[in-house]
């Protein structure tokens, strides 16, 4: 293993403990809502802290950015941590047990090293640039679907960005016709790690962030999948607007959509 992944490894299973931790009595869990139907929790942000300790009492120089503390601007800016402590916050005050730790390392700007971590499954989703995506230590592919016909994918619904309802649902009937069924269980960095696993066969979300999505990138790709945006381009990091599967099955799902989404989502 690669020993800066090694060290997100490290970090994710930290931030594990502290979670299940939290998970054994959530009414002790202190909630605030940060923006319109986005929570955060002192887990979230206590799980962030230890994840920045353990990284930067490896790499004090690397730079960091996290979704809850913000950004650590190292002296060595080659090198970007990109964190989401807690993915699927909504889900863990809930007491729904689907939630993950993700982890991503950038270095000059592209991801290199990627780590999703389930503490409740004990599932380690792991991937290095050009060596290849794991669980738990087995290498991992995405499906060969090549077709809308009969494939399960995963979505999230633009909570966070309501305005965008309407060309939502004439996307997911657009693709909900074709599919065996589409899913929604609340934890982007998830689905995408069960995209790269072939649990999922595509992916699509409105709205990300990076933090929701470095990781998840890195491990689809590893995987022998692709990532695009909604125009079926490379923008998904500046949009936020995220596909990713089988190679030709993002592209169909991009002409399935295309013609009924708005042209901000197009972008």
């Amino acid at each position: 293993m690669h020993p800066m992944l090694n060290i997100a490894v490290r970090a994710a299973r930290n931030a594990g403990k502290v979670i299940l931790r939290a998970c054994e009595d959530l009414s002790k869990v202190e909630a605030q809502q940060k923006g319109t139907n986005d929570f955060v929790t002192n887990v979230d942000k206590d799980a962030e802290a230890i994840i920045r300790d353990t990284i930067l009492k490896a790499y004090p120089d690397h730079s960091i950015v996290g979704e809850e503390l913000g950004v650590i601007e190292g002296k060595d800016a080659d090198y970007q941590w990109v964190i989401d402590p807690l993915d699927g916050t909504t889900n863990f005050i809930k007491g729904i047990p689907h939630f993950a730790v993700s982890i991503a390392l950038k270095v000059k700007g592209r991801v290199e090293q990627a780590v999703i971590y389930d503490p409740i499954r004990s599932e380690l989703f792991t991937a290095s640039r050009g060596q290849g995506a794991q669980l738990n230590s087995k290498r991992i592919r995405v499906t060969k679907s090549n077709e809308i016909a009969g494939s399960v994918l995963a979505t999230g619904f633009p909570f966070k960005q309501k305005h965008h309802i309407d060309a939502y649902t004439e996307a997911f009937k657009a693709l909900f016709v074709h599919t065996a069924d589409i899913r929604r269980a609340g934890s982007a960095a998830l689905d995408m790690a069960y995209v790269a696993a072939g649990r999922m066969d595509g992916f699509f979300e409105i709205g990300l962030k990076p933090w929701d999505t470095a990781a998840g990138e890195l491990l689809v790709k590893e995987a022998g999948g692709m990532v695009m945006d909604f125009a079926g381009g490379a923008s998904y990091n500046q949009s936020g607007n995220v596909i990713c599967g089988a190679p030709k099955l993002c592209q169909l799902i991009v002409k399935e959509i295309r013609p009924v989404l708005t042209e901000s989502l197009l972008r």
